[in-house]
Formats: structure tokens, C-alpha cells, sequence
């Protein structure tokens, strides 16, 4: 006796194909360009990346504003004549200030080149005191 199998058969090609949307393969192309173009080289900065350059920038940046700032602080200015005044009962610092001011000059700033003058804490002065106005 004779038997008969049957096998199926799967239609399947031998070889796959993949298809490449032409957009994407333009898409990965305009970058690479933009790059060279910048010479940038595919450098990207995290945010924390950007937080830690603009950090040393500025830890860079302050030392160097402050050295300016005390450069132009320490200028002298010039030299001033000055007169030995002995404060007499009732006299303030506010009263010698006045005297002493130029025409249109501001009280209150006389009053702070005296105490700079002086090396005074406040304005209180006592009787006897002798303070350095400048020569008029």
C-alpha cells in the first residue's frame, strides 16, 4: 500500500527589501551640514551643562569687577589745606559743615567728607574737640 503526503508550501521571497522614506534620509543629512557649516562639531550642552559655563563665567567675571571697582576707589584725590577747629558749647557737625560748604554745594555731602576727614564714627562732637576743617 502506497501513501501519498502532502507538504505545503509558504510562498516567501528570499530576500527582504527596506525602504528608506526619503525624508528621513534628507532629515539626517541637514544637520551634519549645519554643523560643519558652524564648525560646531555635534556639541550639545545639557541644561546642566549651561548652568555649570554661565557659573564659571561669572565666578571668572566678579573677581574681575571688583579689582576695577577698587582700582578707581583708591584714586587719593586732592590734597585739601586744612585748619585745626576746636568745637566750642553747642557747636554740631551740621553748623561747621554749612560754614564751610562752597556756594551751592550739598550740606549733606560736607558733612560726610568731614567725618571721612576726621575718621569720625557719627556727627556727635564734645566741647573741646578738635576737629580738621578745610581751609576756605
Amino acid at each position: 500500500m502506497a501513501a501519498t503526503i502532502a507538504c505545503p508550501t509558504l510562498d516567501v521571497p528570499a530576500r527582504r527589501t527596506a525602504v528608506v522614506p526619503a525624508r528621513v534620509a534628507s532629515a539626517q543629512a541637514a544637520p551634519s551640514e549645519a554643523h560643519g557649516a558652524l564648525g560646531l562639531g555635534g556639541l550639545r550642552l545639557t541644561r546642566r551643562g549651561r548652568v555649570v559655563v554661565f557659573a564659571l563665567a561669572l565666578m571668572v567675571s566678579l573677581p574681575l569687577a571688583g579689582v576695577g571697582g577698587r582700582a578707581m576707589a583708591s584714586d587719593p584725590g586732592r590734597p585739601v589745606e586744612v585748619t585745626v577747629h576746636t568745637v566750642a558749647p553747642g557747636e554740631t557737625l551740621w553748623q561747621l559743615a554749612r560754614h564751610v560748604a562752597e556756594p551751592g554745594q550739598d550740606v549733606r555731602d560736607v558733612v560726610a567728607d568731614l567725618r571721612d576727614l576726621n575718621e569720625l564714627e557719627s556727627v556727635a562732637l564734645t566741647v573741646g574737640q578738635s576737629v580738621l576743617l578745610p581751609r576756605d
